[in-house]
């Protein structure tokens, strides 16, 4: 029995996931160009990447060693979950006007390939199952009071935390699911502000580039 679980294929990605597996694959072109194209946005943007909503899963499905080094990793309210109902999504449910369970479930069902659950991994990217590369860049996770996801966005901080992974939890008590997308609300001018001091941190000094680092 135990032979036959080994040789299960693993769980089929969604559409996305593979499209940013064909993007890394596309940046890794013996010629180069490709590289010397994003480091050419580097030098125009910051290092770190904002990542918000459901990128979250497809950034630690993708991170792997490379020459294209990253920095960090920004994720806003990253979109995770699970067949099981968190402490949070049942007090918080529809709480806020933008996200409620049955508009999580529907995205769910639309994310994942047909048939799978939200156990899927990549949706429930929480515990041990998380594999992560050892070019894992250090993260800077933001939380939102008020977001019914941020239950399984703690049970992540808490996985990269165990695998020895560097991470940056930003909180905002008083913020629902998405309230960078609305600049009235001050907290969405506050992130930036967070996001900026992060890519500060991270961002390579003259001498760590003189040593190749």
């Amino acid at each position: 029995m135990a032979g036959t679980e080994d040789a299960r294929p693993p769980p089929a990605l969604p559409w996305t996931v593979r499209l940013q597996f064909a993007a890394l694959s596309l940046a890794h072109r013996p010629d180069g160009s490709v590289r010397r194209f994003l480091f050419s946005l580097g030098d125009l943007h910051a290092a770190a990447r904002p990542r918000p909503d459901a990128s979250g899963s497809a950034m630690t499905t993708t991170a792997s060693p490379s020459s294209l080094r990253l920095a960090g990793v920004v994720l806003i309210q990253p979109f995770f979950g699970g067949e099981e109902r968190t402490e949070a999504e049942v007090t918080l449910d529809k709480v806020g006007p933008s996200l409620s369970m049955v508009v999580t479930d529907a995205y769910w069902r639309e994310f994942l390939p047909e048939g799978a659950t939200r156990d899927h991994p990549a949706a429930r990217v929480c515990g041990e199952r998380v594999e992560l590369a050892e070019a894992f860049p250090p993260a800077m996770v933001v939380v939102g009071g008020l977001d019914l996801l941020k239950g399984w966005q703690t049970r992540y901080v808490e996985a990269l935390r165990g695998k020895g992974k560097p991470v940056k939890v930003v909180e905002y008590p008083d913020a629902i699911h998405g309230f960078h997308a609305f600049p009235e609300i001050a907290d969405s001018g506050k992130l930036v502000g967070d996001i900026k001091l992060f890519v500060d941190e991270r961002r390579p000094t003259k001498s760590s580039q003189g040593l190749g680092m």
